[in-house]
């Protein structure tokens, strides 16, 4: 797993490099200190995760997670940053990150989560998780038989919305991972949606 760290404090990008650096599994292959460089970097490293800081100069985190992934669709971004504003967490995921999550996590908590997006999963940390469970749910559900959707494809599209990766929802619903990948190209489709991310974010806010 090849990583890219952002941040504007020189300290956390060090600390982070040894932490990452660390892993046989996976290595940081490029540092930034602003979102600017890091989409510099994304053109040259060709990471899989950026570790993404929100407020920088020149660039924040926010604009540099949308223009990353607008750009590089298949790059994953996890923001880590010490705000937890309703706002950035909601502007964030808007714009395709895979992940939000607060500063003061275990060094354990940050590399499995780095572990878990690469695998396709979403990663919130648990505060994050229930500003954004609250923010989405003042909207109105919509029915089931509104989205014209078959009932595997619900089935899909809620082990998606419950953050389960591919080979995870393959197995719960004894499919392949292949077919389990055509259901989600499906389900994108259908629903005029960009990616995994915002199928979870439909879900947590039109179904569950």
């Amino acid at each position: 797993m090849r990583v890219i760290i952002v941040d504007d404090d020189a300290l956390i990008r060090d600390s982070l490099k040894i932490l990452i650096d660390l892993e046989q599994d996976m290595e940081v292959v490029g540092t930034a200190p602003n979102a600017q460089e890091a989409l510099e970097l994304c053109r040259s490293c060709q990471p899989d995760i950026v570790l993404m800081d929100i407020r920088m100069p020149v660039m924040d985190g926010v604009l540099g997670t949308k223009l990353i992934k607008q750009q590089f669709s298949s790059i994953k971004v996890i923001m880590l940053t010490t705000f937890k504003d309703e706002e950035y967490i909601k502007e964030a995921i808007k714009n395709g990150a895979s992940g939000y999550m607060l500063k003061n996590q275990s060094s354990d908590n940050i590399l499995e989560s780095l572990r878990a997006v690469h695998k396709g999963n979403i990663v919130l940390e648990k505060e994050v998780a229930h500003s954004l469970t609250s923010m989405l749910k003042d909207n109105k559900k919509m029915k089931h038989d509104e989205l014209n959707l078959t009932e595997r494809e619900m089935d899909v599209l809620r082990l998606v919305g419950e953050g389960l990766s591919n080979k995870e929802i393959s197995e719960r619903l004894y499919l392949s991972e292949g077919t389990v990948r055509n259901y989600v190209t499906i389900l994108l489709e259908k629903l005029n949606l960009r990616d995994r991310t915002q199928l979870a974010i439909f879900y947590v806010k039109n179904l569950e």
